[in-house]
């Protein structure tokens, strides 16, 4: 595994860290990638440990908790060891949002305890509108002064989109943001966010690195997903974009045969600027070992790379996702 700097925070991260969305499964009617095993969740998470995985992404809201009590439970005794980021502000899966400090302060006291710590490495604030941030100094204000009391060691804000990214990296004083970035999402690379965070030293957390599954080949255009998978509201035209997708840039590639779909995907964002680690959601203990593979095989190559974003230019792969 290697491992790289979350911009100028002093904290080291592997650059492929471990998603935990999935994991926290439905319960409490949560809204994710369908029914899991704790079990076998666990499993994965120590499979990630064994194999040099550090970094661990979560938010109150996966599994309404869930995620930060598997993770609590799993490395209860490695604290010291891994390096914890979880966010904070959405309380539904229907999008109703709370950045206020006393919830902030409310939640983060909820998640050390399901995280079984006294600490959080990166506290991330959860999609917040940019016009909230500007409008509600106190929100950022609140984050530095538990980053002062010790609580949590750095700030950061999961954006909600890449042209929100550059507005937040240029007005607000943020360790690290959490951006979209993929094969058919290259949108952060497009519009210079990955460059300007490169540049000015923020954390970069590259989130659906394999496009919620689809770029990994495993799923068609008449894939079934359960009723509390997120994947079922999407429209079939999409879904079928995506799943197709895929194919047209491992046959642009000049050495296709030496990687696997999930490893050219993982590979493209850690060969972008800025980016300080990738968190591709893992759900077992074998897609572990796939997806931290792709640390072992290196940066793409310069006519690889640009050959991967010539074919996004010449794509249209989803029309919302286009700036």
């Amino acid at each position: 595994m290697n491992y790289r700097e979350l911009g100028k925070t002093g904290i080291k991260v592997s650059e492929i860290g471990f998603g935990t969305w999935g994991i926290g499964g439905n319960a409490g009617g949560a809204i994710g990638y369908g029914p899991t095993d704790d079990q076998e969740s666990k499993a994965a998470l120590k499979k990630a440990y064994e194999l040099g995985v550090n970094f661990y992404d979560t938010a109150d809201l996966y599994g309404y908790g869930h995620s930060e009590e598997l993770i609590g439970e799993t490395f209860e005794n490695h604290r010291k060891d891994i390096i914890i980021a979880s966010k904070v502000g959405f309380l539904d899966f229907v999008g109703k949002q709370d950045f206020s400090s006393s919830h902030i302060k409310k939640a983060l006291e909820a998640s050390l305890r399901r995280l079984r710590t006294d600490y959080i490495d990166l506290y991330q604030l959860h999609s917040p509108p940019v016009t909230v941030l500007v409008n509600d100094p106190a929100i950022l204000n609140t984050l530095t002064s538990l980053k002062q009391e010790g609580k949590i060691r750095a700030v950061g804000i999961s954006v909600r989109a890449p042209d929100e990214g550059i507005t937040v990296v240029n007005r607000f004083d943020v360790d690290a943001i959490q951006v979209n970035l993929n094969l058919v999402d290259q949108r952060a690379l497009e519009n210079g966010l990955l460059n300007t965070c490169e540049k000015e030293r923020t954390g970069v957390i590259v989130r659906t690195p394999l496009c919620y599954g689809f770029l990994t080949g495993e799923y068609h255009a008449d894939s079934l997903f359960s009723p509390q998978d997120q994947r079922r509201k999407w429209s079939q035209q999409q879904i079928e974009r995506w799943a197709n997708a895929y194919k047209l840039f491992i046959e642009n590639l000049t050495h296709k045969e030496k990687d696997t779909n999930v490893r050219l995907a993982l590979r493209f964002c850690l060969s972008c600027p800025g980016v300080s680690t990738v968190i591709p959601g893992m759900l077992t203990p074998e897609q572990v070992e796939e997806n931290v593979a792709s640390s072992r095989s290196g940066a793409l190559g310069t006519s690889d790379f640009r050959r991967v974003v010539d074919t996004y230019r010449k794509n249209v792969f989803f029309e919302g996702f286009r700036s």
